[in-house]
């Protein structure tokens, strides 16, 4: 009888896991825009890919009776030469996964003349999607559509925050009148600007080339994006990070306020780039569900989140 159980138990544990985390692709085909070509995609033991051409979802749903409603798109770092899939990707999935969130890791395409015609465009691209396919299957997944924000790390903050500031100008036509607009956005030790001064220069040369023009520049640097309508964020970063220098989110910051946008921004003297994979993982993010509650975003009955629009003032 007790062998029955626990045979049982596993079988239920086995369900929920296939449940919980399950890959589909981004696009049923060669994504619009995207030039075809052999797949190369690798990946090392640490799980991170590189050379990525085929964009997926990997969806972590909880169950009905766990659900909040809440929901949050996960666009990992890597310097868009990358995908760190598993520490900033399925790790951080997991804990929300735990906490009734769902959780929705892009592995976005990176950005290549080769398999996209237009390569600063292609990562927007698969994140706007990703934003479009997660209001699609909102009441399947147990999703309150007025609650669906994203996170990014490094590269993937600034993907992050381009799809928070661009929301209203979707790379594809199709996607015209689909609302794209997180309804937050958490950014650790982000990538903001593309000024020379300001970027990390791998991530500018792998999204924009060795000599972008200053219209493009100015276009994916994100302090000079910021509007009233860009979501509630929450910033992380280190001030000694050699990789991606605080600044930027300190610019980004200041544009929030500027902007009367809702942010709070923890900084920390010392832990340089990637600071958070250091320290015990469900510590540090118990700061972003204190957050989430504060701004109603685990409440579906908050009146402020009514309407579709998810801004909160």
């Amino acid at each position: 009888m007790q062998m029955r159980f626990f045979f049982f138990l596993a079988c239920c544990l086995l369900s929920f896991h296939a449940q919980a985390q399950n890959v589909i692709p981004l696009y049923p085909g060669l994504p619009p825009g995207g030039i075809a070509a052999r797949n190369e995609e690798t990946k090392d033991d640490g799980d991170n890919r590189r050379l990525v051409s085929e964009p997926t979802l990997t969806l972590f749903i909880p169950p009905k009776e766990k659900a909040t409603g809440a929901a949050v798109v996960i666009c990992p770092g890597g310097g868009y030469s990358t995908v760190v899939y598993k520490r900033e990707g399925t790790d951080i999935a997991d804990f929300f996964l735990k906490q009734g969130i769902a959780a929705i890791v892009v592995k976005y395409r990176l950005p290549s003349d080769k398999i996209m015609k237009d390569k600063s465009s292609g990562p927007l691209q698969d994140v706007q999607q990703a934003f479009k396919t997660v209001r699609q299957h909102a009441a399947e997944w147990n999703i309150d559509t007025n609650r669906i924000g994203i996170m990014g790390f490094s590269a993937g903050g600034h993907l992050a925050s381009t799809a928070g500031t661009h929301f209203d100008r979707p790379v594809l036509a199709e996607n015209a009148g689909v609302n794209l607009r997180p309804a937050f956005m958490i950014l650790v030790y982000p990538v903001i600007s593309m000024e020379k001064y300001l970027t990390h220069p791998g991530s500018r040369r792998n999204l924009l080339g060795e000599n972008p023009d200053e219209d493009k520049v100015r276009y994916y640097s994100n302090d000079r994006q910021v509007t009233l309508q860009t979501p509630p964020t929450l910033l992380f970063h280190t001030e000694d990070d050699k990789v991606v220098d605080v600044d930027n989110s300190i610019a980004f910051y200041q544009a929030l306020r500027r902007a009367h946008v809702p942010a709070e921004m923890h900084l920390y003297p010392e832990g340089d780039h990637g600071f958070v994979l250091k320290l015990q993982r469900d510590a540090w993010m118990q700061i972003i569900m204190k957050w989430l509650g504060r701004t109603g975003m685990l409440n579906a009955d908050n009146p402020l989140l009514q309407g579709g629009t998810g801004q909160l003032y």
